[in-house]
C-alpha cells in the first residue's frame, strides 16, 4: 500500500464520526421506563432486537388476549439489529449454495417458507406503518475475479437445474457494468425478488412501536440476570425485579445465553462498515445504480454495499475479527486500521468517486455458528425457546426464528418444527484455545484461496467434509 495512497484514503475518514449511522437519528425513539418490582405473564420474551420483537409482535397478532412483556438489556435495537447493512434476505440460511450443501433434500421447502417470510415482512411493514425505508430491490453477487465469474456461472446453470433459479439472472461484464458502473466487476448473479433493503434502526423501532401498540409492555435497560423454573413457569431475575412467566423465549442472539448449554454454539465476530456523504446527482450518475440493488462480491472475504434513501453508499465486510476467548467489547466497535482498508477498498471499486468523504465508520458483534444459519431449541421442558446463529443474514430470518420459537413453545409439530433445519443443531465450537486456532487457520486459508483464484487447502476441503465453518 503506497504512503501516497494510504494518505488518500485516510483523508476521507478524516471527519467520519465513530457510531452507526443508522443510530444516529434525531427520531430514534425515547427508551422505555426499567422494570421495577415484580412482574407476571404468559409469555416473557428477552431481547429487544429484531429477533425478539418480531416474537413479541407475532405472538400478540397470533392472540392478542396473551400477555407479553419484554426485556431489553439497553434499548431496543441498539445492537446489531441497528448496526447492520439492512439486508433483508428470503433466505433462511445464509444463502441459497449453503442452504444446497447442508440441506438438499429440503432445500426446496426453505426457499419457500423464505420466500414467504419476505412476504409477511413486506405486509407487516404496510400493516404496521413501519416507517423504515423498505425497498424491494433484489441484490446482485458481483464477480471481481475471472475465476469468480465461472464459479457464479457454474452455480447459476447448477440453480437452472435443480429448479432453484426462479427470478434470478446471470449477468455478463457488460450487463452488470449496465446495472452499477464499476471497473472491478467482470460478471454477476442478480437475484430480483429475494432481497429487500431497509433502514434497519427504523425496522426496530418500528416494530418496537407496533408492539407496544399491541399491548406488548417492554421494559429497557433492563438485562436479564438468571433463569429458573418457577411452579409451572420461569422466573427472570432483572436488577431491580423479576418476572415471573409461563413461557420465556430467548432472542439475545450474540450475548451470553441464558441457557448455558447453548453458549458453545456461537462466538462474537467483529463486522465493520462505512457509510459516505449523500452523492450529488452527477456522482450517482457516473455509476448507474439506478435499480438501487444491494451489493456483494463473490470474495471469501466479502463487501456488501448499498444506498441509503437519501443516495449514500454503506460500504462493510471484508474483515472478520474474532478476539481470543470470544470476548464482547465495546473497545472493539472502533477499528481505525479496518475503516482505512475498507475507505481503500470502495476506491478501488468506485475510482471515479474519488473525493467522497465518508460521515460513519462503526462496527460491532454479531453472532455467528458453524453452519452459518440460525438454530433452534428448547429448554427447561420445553418452557423455553431460543433462536441463535444468524450469522450476519437475520434482518429477515429472524422473522421466521421467532415463528420456530413460538411453535416450539407451543408444542406444536407445524412445516417449521418439521424442518432438518430446526430439529437438529450445529457443532458447537471448541474451547479455548482451539476456537481460536482453528479461527485463525481458517480465517488465513479464506485469504490464501482469495489470493490463488479461489483454490480451498487442505484445511478448508477437511472443514468442508465436517460441515465446518467460520463467516460474517
Amino acid at each position: 500500500m503506497a504512503p501516497s495512497a494510504m494518505t488518500r484514503w485516510t483523508t476521507s475518514l478524516s471527519e467520519a464520526r465513530p457510531v452507526p449511522f443508522w443510530l444516529d437519528d434525531p427520531g430514534k425513539p425515547h427508551p422505555e421506563p426499567a422494570l421495577t418490582g415484580a412482574e407476571t405473564c404468559d409469555l416473557l420474551v428477552v431481547g429487544g432486537g429484531y429477533s425478539g420483537l418480531w416474537t413479541a409482535l407475532i405472538a400478540k397478532e397470533r392472540d392478542p388476549q396473551r400477555d407479553v412483556v419484554l426485556l431489553e438489556g439497553r434499548e431496543a435495537g441498539w445492537a446489531a439489529s441497528g448496526r447492520n447493512g439492512g439486508f433483508c434476505a428470503a433466505s433462511l440460511t445464509h444463502g441459497l449454495a449453503n442452504g444446497v450443501a447442508r440441506w438438499p433434500d429440503e432445500i426446496h421447502k426453505l426457499q419457500e417458507l423464505g420466500a414467504r417470510n419476505l412476504d409477511e415482512i413486506e405486509k407487516a411493514v404496510a400493516r404496521h406503518s413501519l416507517d423504515c425505508d423498505f425497498e424491494r430491490t433484489g441484490e446482485i453477487d458481483v464477480a471481481t475475479e475471472t475465476y469468480q465469474a465461472f464459479e457464479l456461472r457454474d452455480w447459476y446453470e447448477e440453480t437452472v437445474r435443480r429448479g432453484l433459479a426462479e427470478d434470478t439472472e446471470f449477468l455478463d461484464a457488460e450487463a452488470v457494468r449496465e446495472q452499477v458502473d464499476s471497473p472491478t466487476f467482470v460478471a454477476g448473479l442478480y437475484d430480483r425478488r429475494g432481497v429487500a433493503l431497509v433502514h434497519p434502526a427504523k425496522l426496530a423501532w418500528g416494530l418496537k412501536r407496533a408492539c407496544l401498540r399491541l399491548g406488548v409492555r417492554i421494559y429497557e435497560h433492563t438485562p436479564a440476570l438468571t433463569l429458573k423454573p418457577y411452579g409451572a413457569g420461569m422466573a427472570v431475575r432483572t436488577p431491580y425485579g423479576r418476572v415471573r412467566a409461563r413461557r420465556v423465549a430467548l432472542g439475545t442472539n450474540i450475548f451470553p445465553n441464558l441457557v448455558k448449554r447453548v453458549r458453545s454454539y456461537t462466538v462474537p465476530v467483529y463486522d465493520y462498515a462505512l457509510m459516505t456523504e449523500s452523492l450529488s446527482p452527477d456522482r450517482l450518475a457516473s455509476i448507474g445504480w439506478n435499480e438501487r440493488q444491494g451489493l456483494g462480491d463473490s470474495a471469501n472475504q466479502f463487501h456488501y454495499f448499498r444506498l441509503s434513501a437519501d443516495n449514500r453508499i454503506l460500504w462493510g465486510g471484508y474483515d472478520a475479527i474474532y478476539s481470543y476467548g470470544g470476548r464482547v467489547r465495546a473497545e472493539y466497535d472502533d477499528r481505525p486500521e479496518t475503516y482505512a482498508k475498507l475507505a481503500g477498498h470502495f476506491f478501488g471499486c468506485f475510482p471515479q468517486l474519488e473525493g467522497v468523504r465518508f460521515t460513519h465508520a462503526w462496527g460491532g458483534a454479531i453472532d455467528t455458528c458453524s453452519r452459518f444459519s440460525a438454530f433452534f431449541g428448547t429448554a427447561y421442558r420445553e418452557r423455553v425457546a431460543y433462536a441463535a446463529g444468524y450469522t450476519g443474514l437475520g434482518v429477515g430470518a429472524t422473522r421466521f426464528g421467532a415463528e420456530v420459537m413460538l411453535d416450539l413453545l407451543a408444542g406444536e409439530r407445524t412445516e417449521r418444527t418439521e424442518l432438518e433445519m430446526v430439529r437438529k443443531k450445529p457443532l458447537p465450537f471448541p474451547p479455548e484455545p482451539f476456537a481460536w486456532t482453528g479461527i485463525a487457520l481458517t480465517k488465513w486459508s479464506l485469504a490464501r484461496a482469495d489470493a490463488h483464484d479461489g483454490r480451498r487447502n487442505l484445511w478448508l476441503k477437511t472443514m468442508d467434509r465436517l460441515g465446518l465453518g467460520f463467516d460474517s
